[in-house]
């Protein structure tokens, strides 16, 4: 599987075009709609679905607009599913853009393994930066595409009002930390890295 990473609106949000036999999943379309779409049209892929790892405004701002340019659906952790539809929860009335977005299509509601296409993934739930985090693990692949809850020797903030930092501590360690070191993590933001250099050098670990 090979991970096109385009990095989109005003915080620098990692926005990821996942590809596998021709098709593609789209992590987290942050912003800048068109030049997912254009990145998505110029290596000839056909987008099967939109995963979310959580509904920040800088995670969702390009949802529907490449929601409905391809007519795919997209998926979210129930818990979240009023964020995309609330500019306070969603956080885009902070910054004096606020917007929503139409209702997810599919909601997570469990760890599940699932199998869309040629896409063989674990859904794991990584509350902590937000409480509908989630994080999907490629474990043939040894890739995890981690929103903002593992960052490049960082973790993702815990200072709004609704998140929590022992619970994100204990995401990490659990369910992303838990993982071979060879594993490679996609962060929300930033420089990817792996499982074994943040067992090392992450100073909150």
């Amino acid at each position: 599987m090979k991970i096109h990473k385009l990095i989109t609106g005003p915080v620098q949000e990692n926005c990821y075009i996942l590809e596998k036999d021709g098709q593609a999943l789209v992590v987290d379309p942050g912003s800048d709609g068109e030049r997912i779409i254009h990145k998505i049209e110029d290596l000839n892929l056909k987008p099967l679905h939109i995963l979310l790892t959580h509904a920040h405004f800088d995670h969702i701002g390009a949802l529907d607009q490449v929601r409905d340019y391809y007519h795919i659906p997209a998926s979210i952790h129930e818990i979240e599913k009023d964020y995309l539809l609330d500019p306070d929860l969603n956080f885009s009335s902070m910054t004096g853009q606020p917007f929503t977005c139409q209702p997810a299509d599919h909601l997570f509601t469990e760890e599940v393994e699932l199998e869309i296409g040629p896409f063989d993934f674990k859904v794991v739930h990584t509350p902590g930066h937000s409480p509908g985090s989630v994080s999907f693990i490629f474990q043939s692949d040894k890739q995890v595409i981690a929103g903002d809850a593992l960052f490049r020797e960082s973790i993702g903030r815990t200072d709004s009002f609704n998140a929590d930092g022992p619970t994100l501590l204990d995401s990490i360690q659990t369910k992303l930390l838990s993982l071979d070191d060879d594993f490679t993590v996609y962060p929300g933001h930033g420089q990817a890295t792996s499982i074994g250099h943040e067992k090392s050098y992450n100073p909150f670990f």
